[in-house]
């Protein structure tokens, strides 16, 4: 199996560094054939705080990709998050060129470039050009003007920027792992690629990926991205809330939040206890815990979670308003009760986000939300290498020029 028949997907979390492997089949298509996860570090809220540390932790991440296998992998197709991520409409206005007026691929391009030049903030790149529609004269709502026919395309955009320095030490830390960037791709948007159906995207829907230090939130309507943010609070948040409240370590609040809370009021009772002792090697005493007072100190924090997802949604009026409802991803969807929790809170329909297609894989582990961001980017980078096969074009990265000047400027290093 040569290099170009495999792709991979590299989701670097605040707590874990998941990797899936793609293989090309044929006529089949792409098929899952590996998986790997390790602990990050070097890494927090999304965003990289020491360069050695991560090196290491991607470095591991590949040689059990590898191992499971039995190939060299030495390009991946990355995600970036974090909370430095920010985003704003722009429009693009360009003259048809062609003089019997119709539609280009060619002019399309020009529009977008158009509205890529945009003042960005200081210190910061463009990640993403995303057109959400068209207008052709005076014709709006168009979402493929190719052949048609008018004298003056604009196009709407949102662009995703990213810091300069934090697009740079990530690219660095991958690249000193010996890893090749195939294309940087903002997480949630790799993400939707694995959990939303193409008419969960028409209707209206919001994907949610708690995270371990941030959640990200991305809405899809009639099809076009219509709002992405970043939070700056995650599943962690919960577990530290644990900790102070029971005056535990964070690694028994962790297991006691795995395995214990549950936010279906329902469920519980007042006269509920746990024995703490047995979630902590350092509790040698019988310590009894209400189960009701864990599941009030988690519904508090993950309340504040789903009012920060409400009020973005407020920021564009659709608080409420989306017929396909909200799905929620990421290790932090896991918890007990949060769907039903998440349907009082948010007065939508709430769902499970699972990476589609994951039950056929031959990798039971990764039908889990926690998977959904690193299947998400090999897919994402499967639909180029497709386009790439049948039409031999170069595969266009989102970020090509930013990461080619730092694949160079680091390769210049190299003895």
């Amino acid at each position: 199996m040569s290099q170009q028949e495999i792709i991979t997907g590299l989701d670097i979390g605040s707590n874990n560094i998941r990797a899936i492997i793609l293989s090309h089949q044929g006529e089949s298509g792409w098929q899952i054939i590996g998986a790997a996860e390790n602990i990050t570090e070097g890494v927090g809220r999304g965003m990289v705080t020491n360069i050695e540390d991560l090196v290491s932790s991607i470095s591991e991440t590949f040689e059990k990709a590898e191992r499971m296998v039995g190939l060299p992998i030495d390009r991946a197709v990355v995600g970036i998050s974090g909370t430095h991520i920010k985003t704003l409409e722009s429009t693009g206005v360009v003259a048809v060129a062609k003089a019997d007026k119709e539609i280009t691929d060619d002019d399309v391009a020009r529009a977008i470039e158009a509205a890529q030049a945009v003042a960005t903030p200081a210190n910061y790149e463009i990640l993403h050009v995303i057109p959400k529609d068209f207008k052709i004269d005076s014709q709006s709502g168009i979402k493929d003007p190719v052949g048609m026919t008018g004298v003056r395309l604009e196009v709407s955009a949102q662009i995703v920027m990213g810091l300069s320095s934090q697009i740079k030490n990530l690219t660095k830390s991958i690249y000193r792992a010996g890893i090749d960037i195939d294309d940087l791709v903002f997480s949630i948007l790799a993400t939707a690629e694995s959990t939303l159906t193409k008419k969960q995207k028409e209707l209206g829907v919001a994907l949610v990926n708690i995270g371990s230090q941030t959640t990200s939130l991305i809405v899809y309507e009639e099809g076009d991205v219509l709002h992405t943010a970043v939070l700056p609070i995650g599943s962690n948040n919960i577990t530290n809330d644990i900790a102070i409240g029971l005056r535990t370590s964070i690694e028994t609040a962790e297991a006691i939040k795995l395995e214990v809370v549950q936010l279906d009021d329902k469920k519980i009772s007042k006269r509920d206890e746990i024995d703490l002792s047995k979630y902590s090697p350092t509790e040698k005493e019988r310590t009894m815990v209400s189960l009701k007072e864990l599941s009030d100190i988690a519904q508090a924090r993950v309340e504040e979670i789903l009012s920060l997802v409400d009020k973005e949604l407020k920021k564009i009026n659709r608080s409420g308003l989306l017929p396909s409802g909200v799905v929620l991803t990421g290790g932090g969807a896991k918890l007990p009760g949060l769907l039903e929790f998440a349907k009082g809170k948010l007065k939508l329909p709430v769902f499970e986000g699972l990476p589609l297609g994951a039950k056929e894989a031959p990798i039971d582990k990764i039908n889990d939300p926690s998977y959904a961001t690193a299947l998400g980017l090999a897919l994402w980078g499967s639909h180029g290498a497709t386009v790439k096969r049948r039409t031999g074009l170069p595969n266009f990265s989102s970020v090509d020029q930013a990461v080619g000047k730092m694949r160079d400027w680091f390769k210049s290093l190299l003895p």
